[in-house]
């Protein structure tokens, strides 16, 4: 039920996708969610300001989720997020934005959860 999209200032290589890909399937276990229903998306050479400049690159991630968890486990997931993105793509932490969207009602294969 996770969806993480991830808007980069950068190029993202088919490579670089598959372990951002891996990575980021790892990360979102520690807010408690299977790997099994993770979706990503990856949007790459965005135009992103951040405190009014773009010298700089930068990146906004969204995690959206079914429910929620508690404010720890996002706190993890940040950290690891920003870690990922700087180790993967020399996104500075202090560049990275995440945003958490929780919802009670997600649906899948014509049903709902």
């Amino acid at each position: 039920m996770p969806y993480i999209n991830t808007k980069v200032t950068t190029e993202i290589t088919f490579e670089k996708e598959e372990i951002l890909k891996a990575k980021l399937g790892k990360a979102i276990t520690l807010i408690g969610k299977p790997e099994s229903y993770l979706m990503l998306s990856f949007e790459e050479n965005c135009r992103l300001w951040f405190a009014g400049t773009n010298d700089e690159e930068a990146a906004y991630v969204e995690v959206a989720l079914l429910h929620s968890a508690p404010k720890s486990s996002y706190e993890k997931l940040t950290e690891e997020i920003c870690n990922i993105l700087s180790e993967e793509l020399s996104i500075p932490e202090d560049r990275i934005y995440v945003k958490f969207s929780e919802t009670e009602f997600w649906g899948w294969a014509g049903r709902m959860f």
